[in-house]
């Protein structure tokens, strides 16, 4: 009983924490984007041919001086609700255009990197001009720079969306749809938006190469590379976290992977070397931990 006691008083404790540091997160949300608080974590992207690094998705971290390291699952919903979200999306164009300019500068290859866009940021009539000067103000090639909309997310003026997208294509932006078929409006962002890649979401991909829902996933993952290929799109499948995973992808045609086998997200002055390299060296022993905090 003493136990079973400490359990649920651990439990509530846990619970009341929770909320308080919710509240903390969401007062000094707008601050930390000025004090500079936030970074990326940036994970590659692999051709599945060669494993050769084809780009890189640079994730949101916020540094944060109590907390540490805070994963986005903690704050972007924060950020939404407090209206911050257009404003770390920005800063977060600007960052990954600052980070290409400074590997360049450093000699290093580069790859294109993609950085997540909000629904409320794609409904802005500014973001074309805003991202077209942060490539001018960094000397970065539009083609470096890629955006990934998420699936799932509501975007409220559908036509200025589209327009503003299709001016990003029109400049050399690659435009790609993320987490593909978690959401219910996938084949409609398809068919409205000027996307250049499909990314096939990892619930999708978690059991190929086993027993039990792999076969309905694999029809689902096949029909969608079939989709890709008739349309002329790109795809990649994300969340690879082992080797039986990567081998079956290999199998149906999948061009290209992203996930905790091939690479774990890391800071930019570990992704240098990576950079410097372009091929990756796969792990021998099974499958690495899964992928809760690729995001």
């Amino acid at each position: 009983m003493a136990r079973l006691a400490r359990f649920w008083h651990g439990a509530l404790a846990r619970l009341c924490r929770a909320p308080a540091r919710s509240r903390e997160l969401q007062r000094r949300l707008a601050s930390a984007i000025d004090d500079g608080e936030f970074c990326f974590h940036y994970q590659g992207k692999f051709d599945t041919a060669q494993l050769r690094l084809v780009g890189l998705e640079a994730l949101l971290r916020w540094n944060h001086p109590r907390h540490g390291l805070v994963y986005p699952n903690e704050f972007i919903g924060l950020a939404e609700q407090t209206g911050a979200i257009a404003a770390l999306g920005n800063w977060g164009i600007g960052a990954a255009c600052r980070q290409l300019a400074q590997w360049r500068a450093a000699g290093l290859p580069v790859v294109p990197v993609a950085v997540n866009i909000s629904a409320r940021q794609l409904c802005q009539p500014q973001l074309p001009d805003f991202v077209l000067g942060c490539l001018r103000r960094h000397a970065i090639p539009a083609g470096l720079l890629e955006l990934e909309v998420t699936e799932s997310c509501c975007i409220d003026d559908m036509a200025q969306a589209a327009q503003g997208l299709r001016q990003l294509r029109a400049l050399g932006l690659a435009i790609s749809l993320d987490d593909y078929g978690t959401g219910h409006s996938g084949l409609s962002h398809v068919r409205l938006l000027p996307i250049h890649t499909i990314k096939i979401d990892r619930s999708f991909i978690h059991d190929l190469g086993s027993s039990g829902r792999a076969d309905c996933d694999t029809v689902i993952v096949a029909s969608t590379l079939a989709m890709a290929r008739g349309l002329g799109l790109q795809a990649l499948a994300e969340g690879v976290e082992n080797g039986e995973q990567l081998t079956h992808l290999r199998r149906l045609g999948c061009p290209q992977v992203q996930g905790f086998y091939l690479h774990r997200p890391a800071p930019a002055a570990e992704v240098a070397a990576l950079l410097a390299a372009g091929l990756v060296t796969v792990p021998q022993h099974g499958a690495m931990r899964h992928g809760a905090d690729a995001q």
